[in-house]
């Protein structure tokens, strides 16, 4: 018989889930709204460092995830110290480090940045991102759980990882590569090739799929929770890059009934 899904226990774990309820809550229309939304990549207010306030985009990027990454590789290998303490390595565990890791190879060797970003937006993600991978080994490395007993629901979640890394990797390839052809970083290209014939943001869309595989393996609410985070957080940032194309590309570019994240839908 599949085991449900679990949830953490306690006050502590009612507080966490009250604050994933309230993330899932607010963060589409807080990214919708232009004047609320994060403030890194193309959306950064900030032009130049005369303040010493802000970073080049490209260090912001990586203050974003290589804390992240960092965190969850070290949870990996540390759970002989102390077991009672830190949780068991986990599959998830493992596909959060893998993602962690990827975006940081990504920043460094496949996009390109110009400008700067405020201290403060990349911080602020950075300390979600590193709480979020402490969440998912605890939750993926409970010790009543054995996420091997069920190898269809294993395979299901590793399949959409696996689809997910890979279809969003492929996509973040295509920008890079249309910013390179556009001779300059600072000039935007319409994207092509792909699933960009159909939404605006595909590599969000396989970003959630690989974070829907990590919730499958997991089996674990506060896990599944933090997938609906990500839909309504990437999904207004999907609705906030479409706009920001229509100003940036005609009609003929860009057509107007192009949708934000999943194609025909949404």
């Amino acid at each position: 018989m599949d085991e449900l899904p679990t949830i953490f226990p306690g006050r502590t774990g009612q507080v966490i889930t009250a604050l994933q309820l309230l993330i899932i809550a607010t963060s589409y229309s807080t990214e919708t709204n232009p004047k609320t939304r994060a403030q890194y990549s193309k959306f950064s207010r900030a032009k130049e460092n005369k303040t010493n306030s802000t970073w080049p985009s490209q260090i912001a990027m990586m203050i974003i995830y290589a804390p992240a990454f960092i965190v969850s590789a070290m949870l990996l290998g540390i759970y002989n110290v102390n077991p009672e303490i830190f949780p068991s390595p986990s599959v998830a565990g493992v596909f959060c480090t893998v993602h962690f890791a990827k975006r940081c190879l990504e920043v460094m060797f496949v996009h390109k940045y110009s400008g700067y970003t405020d201290k403060g937006t990349p911080i602020q993600i950075s300390i979600y991102y590193t709480l979020l991978t402490l969440m998912i080994a605890y939750a993926g490395g409970r010790t009543d759980y054995d996420e091997f007993a069920n190898l269809t629901m294993l395979g299901i979640g590793t399949s959409l990882f696996v689809v997910g890394i890979v279809g969003n990797f492929y996509h973040h390839y295509l920008l890079a590569s249309l910013r390179s052809q556009g001779g300059s970083v600072k000039q935007y290209i319409a994207p092509k090739g792909g699933l960009f014939s159909y939404v605006a943001t595909p590599h969000y869309l396989f970003e959630l799929i690989g974070w829907l595989g990590i919730a499958v393996v997991a089996n674990h609410i506060n896990v599944y929770l933090l997938f609906l985070s990500m839909c309504s957080y990437l999904g207004g940032r999907a609705v906030a890059q479409n706009e920001f194309n229509r100003t940036k590309f005609d009609e003929n570019d860009w057509p107007l009934d192009r949708k934000n994240i999943v194609p025909y839908v949404f």
